[in-house]
């Protein structure tokens, strides 16, 4: 019988999802390759649109039917056929949602075998693992129930005494005269609804603001299902401690302060489990060392019982140290992790699995990471190759590009003008090319001639995070860049001026604050109604017929574009809308048109061609020209916003405030997910703003950015425990020549490159 040959390369065949145009391209299995070119140009939907998702939907559908409905659900690419297909995992750049109760140790498994280790082997015997559990009755703290801290509420601020339930006088979020929330208490039966608060008596008081959890005293009819809980407990257990708190983050900072419970002093468990010790060291001082700290304190356990379970420890934590991870602290809070940790979580587990022929998709690795940082991440990933695996990996930085055994360049552009394969080859043919990519690697590196300070501000003696007893003084009326490894305490640096300038300044980090599935380019600048009212007065009809949102939406898909038909065990089927073509207006809304165009269409159309489109209204032009200037000119109007990345979205609120003078702004690794085109082109912009009169503070590892700084702060020299110094301030220059300054080793390394 004849040996079938082992495919050596994936073969994609017609890709045309989102912006590719039909690209037929062969990738080489068990390499490294890196996908490059301009942000919007088409990498994202060719790796992780097309070959990522095809390979994850048809791995779904080796499952059951009845398994696939809770699974996640993969649309079908648009991609004629892709060969030899590898089972992929696409590791994102994603902050993780945990609650209070979700820390390192518990994502990763390490406090299952903790509390095991603690059971099997600890001073003396009080129960099995559970017992260490503070997500469990058996081990969590009463007080608090394991979460180490208690609300404070400030009752005089849910409740106008003045006002009766009918007036509005709880006066918190979400609990107005006639919501659900608010029926609780009004349809309840239990009190006048026309009585001021002021005027209950002591026992009327206590049953609405304080009453425990409890069945409905006398059962009203409307709620013979639902249990009754007074004002505070249920604000405390529906909206502080559940998911629905991140909605409503300002109410809440407005009535509640958190301390650290007095019971378990932040320890989280009760007292039978803090009891127990091994060496003398309790399960909740050992969280509370960050994973060096771990490993010695394992390494220092002589005890026959617990050899197996120190083993698994070891296996799953060495990864994590060796990815540069060490800094972290078990108890740390997975919703204060940052998308680069939180990849580098996910690369370690994958470098201690068996698995072997599997296709690795990263989605800019180097994001977040100093460049001794990606040294390491380099390394993590050339282990994966070795263990027999293929690695895709879409990326920006060049410190990454050396590391690739092919390189694939999407371009020319970005957007519509994007979407072809450009280059095909190796980093150094890449170098060589006349491809975008190439040119830019080719340009000089040199530091720019820096400006002089217009002021100071003196931070001293800043304790905060890992800042210990720090002094240094802050540049104003110049871009000022605070550099050091990943974990060093820029950001809490960044923090503590924040705070002296008592919030004088403009900050704009990569949070999606006031983002929505329906916030777009033009609904972020207040720009589509004056769009509308546009094809209004053009055509002399009611600006309200051109919203597919309200007046205008086709009757048949209401203003979605699809349809879906629901398939029961199966995935459902989403079909462009027959009667609109996806256009979500109905016939009526499409017939009037703008110089040419109607609604759709204009709205199809990107930043850059709507620049042109609308040249005789500044109104419109101005904030869009505003977008172009950050480097958004290839966002599509109305693409919806939850699509971009932190770093677009931080560059659509700097363009919002553009113009302005006398400002300083805070931007938090503004250059991520930008080509070095795009790069310079920020920080030319940078420039202007400088030259404005403004001041800007970055938080930045990006080298491009750094030369071309004012003034340089680095900190570290490591990180967590082993950073929070200040190695160096001054002009990036004088960093070069500071032995201590991992970032001064980087900018030398980097211009000597030519």
């Amino acid at each position: 019988m004849k040996k079938q040959q082992v495919a050596t390369e994936i073969i994609v065949k017609d890709a045309h999802q989102n912006n590719l145009k039909h690209v037929n391209i062969q990738l080489p299995k068990h390499e490294i390759t890196v996908f490059l070119g301009e942000s919007g140009s088409g990498k994202s939907s060719l790796v992780f649109d097309t070959v990522a998702a095809q390979s994850r939907r048809e791995l779904n559908e080796t499952f059951p039917s009845f398994t696939q409905q809770y699974l996640p659900k993969y649309g079908q690419p648009e991609v004629g056929e892709i060969e030899n297909l590898p089972v992929a995992i696409a590791i994102e750049q994603k902050q993780l949602t945990g609650n209070a109760r979700s820390t390192l140790a518990t994502y990763t498994g390490i406090y299952s075998l903790l509390r095991l280790l603690y059971s099997r082997i600890g001073d003396h015997f009080v129960g099995y693992s559970e017992v260490f559990s503070f997500n469990l009755p058996q081990g969590m703290c009463p007080n608090c129930q394991g979460l180490g801290y208690v609300d404070d509420v400030d009752e005089s601020k849910l409740i106008d005494p003045e006002k009766s339930l009918n007036e509005g006088a709880i006066t918190f979020v979400s609990f107005r005269p006639g919501s659900w929330r608010w029926r609780r208490y009004g349809d309840s039966g239990l009190f006048d609804n026309d009585k001021p608060i002021k005027d209950y008596t002591p026992a009327e008081y206590e049953l609405l603001m304080h009453a425990p959890k409890q069945p409905f005293p006398n059962s009203p009819a409307a709620f013979k299902s639902a249990d009754y809980e007074g004002v505070v407990p249920r604000i405390v257990r529906s909206i502080l401690h559940s998911s629905e708190g991140k909605h409503h983050q300002d109410a809440i900072n407005e009535v509640v302060t958190q301390r650290e419970c007095p019971v378990c002093r932040g320890a989280r468990l009760n007292q039978q489990a803090l009891s127990v010790t091994i060496n003398d060291v309790n399960i909740a001082k050992a969280t509370k060392m960050n994973l060096v700290q771990f490993l010695e304190f394992l390494q220092g356990i002589k005890n026959n019982l617990g050899d197996e379970i120190i083993r698994s420890l070891t296996t799953k934590i060495n990864p994590l140290i060796e990815i540069g991870l060490g800094y972290l602290t078990l108890d740390r809070t997975t919703s204060t992790l940052s998308g680069g940790e939180v990849q580098r979580i996910k690369i370690a587990k994958h470098l201690t699995n068996s698995l072997s022929d599997l296709l690795y998709v990263f989605d800019e690795p180097s994001v977040g990471l100093h460049p001794h940082d990606i040294q390491l991440i380099k390394k993590a990933l050339l282990k994966l190759k070795d263990k027999g695996n293929t690695i895709f990996v879409v990326d920006h930085n060049p410190v990454l590009f050396t590391i690739a055994d092919h390189v694939v360049e999407v371009g020319p552009q970005a957007g519509a003008a994007g979407g072809e394969i450009t280059f095909t080859g190796t980093y150094p043919e890449l170098r060589a090319s006349n491809t975008l990519t190439g040119e830019w690697l080719r340009k000089p590196h040199q530091l720019a001639t820096p400006h002089e300070p217009h002021e100071f501000v003196a931070l001293d003696h800043v304790h905060l995070h890992n800042l210990q007893d720090v002094s240094v003084k802050v540049p104003m009326g110049i871009m000022t860049v605070l550099s050091g490894v990943a974990g060093s305490g820029k950001s809490s640096l960044a923090l503590a001026l924040k705070r002296k300038l008592n919030g004088n300044y403009v900050d704009l980090t990569q949070q999606a604050a006031g983002i929505s599935i329906r916030s777009t380019p033009v609904t972020y600048l207040n720009l589509l109604n004056p769009i509308r009212r546009l094809f209004g007065k053009n055509n002399g009809v009611s600006t309200q017929l051109f919203s597919y949102n309200g007046k205008g939406a086709c009757p048949r898909c209401k203003g979605k574009g699809i349809t879906i038909t629901d398939m029961a065990f199966m995935d459902p089927v989403k079909q462009v809308c027959e009667l609109c073509g996806g256009k979500r207006y109905s016939q009526e809304a499409l017939q009037y048109q703008y110089h040419g165009k109607d609604i759709a269409a204009v709205l199809a159309l990107s930043v850059d061609e709507a620049v042109d489109f609308f040249a005789a209204e500044p109104d419109l032009v101005t904030p869009l020209k505003r977008l172009q200037e950050v480097g958004l000119g290839y966002l599509g109007l109305d693409q919806s916003l939850t699509t971009v990345s932190g770093g677009e979205l931080q560059r659509l609120r700097l363009a919002q405030t553009l113009g302005e003078k006398g400002q300083t702004y805070f931007l938090d690794e503004p250059t991520a997910g930008l080509h070095l085109k795009d790069t310079a082109q920020l920080v030319e912009l940078f420039h202007r703003l400088v030259a404005a009169g403004n001041s800007l503070i970055l938080v930045e590892h990006n080298l491009d950015v750094i030369s071309q700084a004012d003034w340089l702060i680095d900190i570290g020299p490591g990180a967590g425990i082993y950073g929070g110094q200040v190695l160096y301030s001054g002009i990036p220059a004088g960093a070069m020549t500071t032995p201590t300054s991992v970032t001064g080793q980087a900018l030398t390394e980097y211009l000597k490159t030519d």
